[in-house]
């Protein structure tokens, strides 16, 4: 007979202190641990933080330029940061769908600062991280799809009279709203 615990997936595994189970548990908190804290001392350094963001970007970057390919994850990469960029530059509320003024009217109303919906250090975090997961893909040859990268590069930029139209419906509004002077 044993007088052991048994093993198995439904009969109580074995989780001593020095099972392979614990070890690596305990390995990757420890990982997450130190990793969140080398994060956390990175938060006031905000110049320092995006200048290695920039060196991240410029490694990837030429990465892309002498291995001549990966442009569709180039593509997929400038696609993300837009979103991201979006994201960082749009107000946590938007005030079209609030109710009543956005902007104080009186002295006595409260003042409310500009709340981003994606704070600046997630955004430089999300972008670092992005560039790192697309220089490691670069590695692989199975994400360098043939692609015509000029089509690609079409496709990026956008149509010029979009901006004309997005300008004339800000100031539409401006002036709308009496925020702004008609001409």
């Amino acid at each position: 007979m044993e007088s052991g615990p048994s093993g198995g997936a439904l009969g109580g595994d074995d989780l001593t202190p020095s099972s392979p189970a614990t070890v690596i548990s305990r390995w990757t908190f420890e990982l997450s641990r130190r990793y969140q804290h080398v994060l956390d001392k990175t938060v006031p350094h905000i110049l320092n933080r995006w200048i290695g963001c920039l060196v991240v970007a410029l490694i990837y970057a030429v990465r892309v330029y002498f291995v001549q390919g990966f442009y569709i994850i180039t593509y997929g990469l400038g696609i993300y940061l837009l979103n991201l960029l979006m994201g960082f530059l749009s107000p946590q509320v938007d005030p079209e769908l609030q109710d009543g003024p956005s902007l104080p009217t009186r002295g006595s109303d409260e003042f409310r600062p500009f709340v981003r919906r994606l704070p600046e250090f997630k955004f430089w975090y999300s972008i670092t991280k992005a560039f790192c997961i697309a220089f490691v893909m670069t590695f692989f040859s199975v994400f360098d799809v043939p692609v015509f990268w000029p089509i690609l590069l079409f496709y990026w930029y956008p149509d010029p009279s979009s901006f004309v139209t997005a300008k004339q419906a800000i100031w539409k509004e401006g002036v709308f709203n009496g925020e702004l002077e008609p001409s």
